[in-house]
């Protein structure tokens, strides 16, 4: 049975990613910084920790590898907006830091954790990391996001060429408009633009529709499928007049 890592495993996303695995076969061990423990069906762990934190990290990796032994899977999917959307002319550097060092430094050395970790078992693995079309189109009133989502591009290319000569796979993928806690403020705003045409399949997108995407890029389905950035948007990323 192979062992999936999983961060943001209590919102919407990373639940749904819960869930799949699981019922796919694959044990789970999950992390995010609420209290309680989210409830899934199957061989589930949760570690309550922030991805900002060194020691939580390295705490949620010992887990996952005392529990199990190996670890085959590595889903990043924690991610934080900032607390206030400001222009970028006025964004402060305390959002700044707040932002990236969950979606960005913190995934990065994660993953850098666990890939020598999957290094050292010699058996491959697969490493999935949540980006956003926030990584190529521009908001400025939430900039520290677009720059930290970039980040977790580069973050992808890095590692699936870096890690490549060890069987472990290293991809993405870019939600769009998704349905999440993250989304609800501004969900008025989408309902208007998805109502005039601004995705060719129109409708919100489910924490479920990015889970598929993820398993397929964890499970072995793409043994020559690396490095690769999956648009999990209705087609928003489709240039069209």
């Amino acid at each position: 049975m192979k062992t999936a890592m999983i961060t943001g495993v209590a919102g919407g996303i990373g639940g749904a990613c819960a869930g799949l695995f699981l019922k796919n076969g694959f044990t789970v061990v999950g992390m995010d910084v609420v209290e309680k423990s989210p409830e899934f069906e199957g061989d589930f762990t949760y570690f309550r920790g922030d991805l900002s934190s060194r020691e939580d990290r390295a705490a949620f990796l010992a887990l996952a590898l005392e529990k199990h032994g190996s670890v085959d899977v590595l889903l990043n999917v924690a991610g934080v907006a900032p607390k206030v959307r400001r222009d970028i002319l006025e964004m402060t550097e305390e959002s700044y830091d707040f932002v990236m060092g969950i979606n960005t430094k913190g995934t990065f050395f994660l993953t850098q954790s666990v890939a020598n970790e999957m290094i050292k078992a010699g058996r491959g693995g697969a490493i999935v990391n949540v980006s956003s079309m926030s990584a190529y189109t521009s908001s400025t009133s939430r900039g520290e996001y677009c720059i930290s989502k970039a980040g977790v591009s580069m973050i992808t290319s890095l590692f699936a060429d870096r890690l490549a000569e060890y069987g472990i796979a290293v991809n993405e993928v870019r939600p769009g408009i998704i349905m999440t806690g993250m989304t609800g403020a501004v969900k008025d705003k989408y309902d208007k633009l998805i109502g005039e045409g601004l995705l060719p399949v129109a409708r919100w997108g489910r924490p479920e529709d990015v889970a598929a995407a993820m398993l397929a890029l964890a499970d072995g389905s793409l043994p020559y499928v690396t490095g690769q950035s999956v648009d999990v948007d209705g087609g928003f990323h489709i240039r069209r007049l």
